[in-house]
């Protein structure tokens, strides 16, 4: 096998959650650019990402769950199986933010971003990993970490809470699973042209100012994640557990 022989992903199939737009979206383009048949698993129907899918000749499985509800999860899992009769990635993807000051942030905000970012992450995980071994040949579990993954951040304390978490999980399932050929591992996007990120770009001071800190001089794209998400989920990585890779234009090492 040649060393890009080993990045394909023909016959795979792979789980992304909140895949409707932005990064989720990329990552499944670049999943389905790569070989993969995509399950996504969204609230709101995957139009634009279903399209792109099977434009590139792949199939798309449209699952609709609120993930914060765990009890929808192993459905989800028999479902994605139906389509090949097998799993073999999950891209943990779907993911909320709330903003407000520490002082009166109430738990409303904080139990609802818990609940979708980081609890979901681990059933998830948890159910993928049992198929897995199930199928007895490994398989690729990457989560979606954040910057607040390594940072406090300002007046977002749920979410810097469940991103802290997801990275700790990320080596605590890659500890326990790695023996079974199951690598998990995450993916840390900086500062994206996404949904979440409007209201910063929005705000011609503090994009300003974000812009002036990354070294690479602009904003994250999609796209930006493709490299990393087909690595992920390849062979190209068999050796690589419990690592989190920041995709930040540098903005960690500021």
């Amino acid at each position: 096998m040649t060393v890009l022989n080993s990045f394909a992903l023909v016959g795979k199939v792979a789980i992304v959650s909140g895949c409707d737009t932005g990064l989720g979206q990329g990552m499944a383009r670049a999943l389905a650019q790569a070989g993969a048949d995509i399950v996504g698993v969204n609230l709101s129907a995957p139009v634009d990402t279903a399209a792109q899918v099977r434009t590139l000749g792949r199939q798309f499985l449209d699952l609709r769950a609120n993930l914060s509800d765990t009890a929808c999860i192993d459905g989800l899992v028999r479902d994605a199986k139906a389509l090949a009769g097998h799993v073999d990635i999950l891209v943990n993807n779907a993911g909320i933010i709330r903003r407000d000051d520490a002082i009166k942030f109430s738990e409303k905000d904080w139990d609802d971003v818990m609940n979708l970012n980081l609890k979901s992450v681990f059933f998830f995980s948890q159910a993928v990993a049992r198929q897995f071994i199930a199928q007895g040949g490994g398989g690729k579990i990457i989560n979606v970490a954040s910057m607040l993954s390594f940072q406090g951040g300002v007046r977002v304390p749920s979410y810097t809470a469940s991103k802290s978490g997801v990275m700790g999980i990320t080596r605590l399932m890659a500890n326990e699973w790695a023996s079974q050929r199951i690598n998990v591992n995450a993916i840390a996007p900086g500062y994206m042209a996404t949904n979440n990120t409007a209201p910063l770009r929005a705000d011609a001071e503090r994009s300003a100012a974000i812009l002036e800190r990354i070294p690479a001089g602009r904003w994250g794209q999609p796209d930006d994640l493709a490299g990393p998400v087909v690595f992920l989920a390849s062979q190209a990585s068999d050796y690589v557990n419990g690592y989190t890779v920041a995709v930040d234009g540098g903005w960690l090492a500021r």
